[in-house]
């Protein structure tokens, strides 16, 4: 899969599994699997051969993520509808609250428009939807030369700058 890294497409090798086999069984290598089917499985996603990260949605509670942090290099968070607008507070917790560093990926219903506020609030790599021009999504990152308020990305506003 293609996604959007460290401002540029990347091949990414992390495959998303919507909705896992209860019985427990991943498939082979890096795998991002729902929040709720990793703590119910624990067990097996730590003898899992390949790396296991969880997706989170916007009914997802981050004080039940939190304590778990540690033990994932990748968080997804799940934006089903451009309306939805819950897994930018996630991602702004995520990385100013609770300090996470490893890397806050969108995933779903993720456009152009939405990724420069995106990297604002925290979130390091996009997997934009599939039926988007990811060159086109890219130039999203761009849109703007300069910020007022301050975010995740940037602490210090612009007026603090003079």
């Amino acid at each position: 899969m293609r996604i959007i890294k460290d401002k540029k497409i990347q091949q990414d090798d992390w495959n998303l599994i919507n909705q896992p086999d209860t019985a427990g069984s991943l498939p082979d290598g890096d795998v991002i699997v729902p929040f709720a089917y990793w703590k119910d499985n624990q067990d097996a996603c730590t003898a899992h051969k390949g790396n296991v990260a969880v997706m989170i949605n916007g009914d997802t509670a981050i004080t039940d993520v939190a304590s778990f942090l540690d033990k994932f290099e990748l968080i997804a968070l799940d934006f089903p509808a451009f309306k939805d607008g819950r897994c930018y507070s996630h991602a702004r917790v995520l990385r100013d609250r609770y300090k996470y560093q490893g890397d806050i990926r969108a995933v779903g219903d993720v456009l152009r428009d939405q990724l420069f506020y995106m990297m604002r609030c925290g979130v390091s790599s996009f997997a934009v939807r599939e039926d988007r021009d990811m060159e086109d999504a890219l130039n999203g990152l761009k849109d703007f030369s300069v910020t007022y308020q301050s975010a995740s990305d940037d602490s210090l506003p612009l007026y603090k700058t003079r």
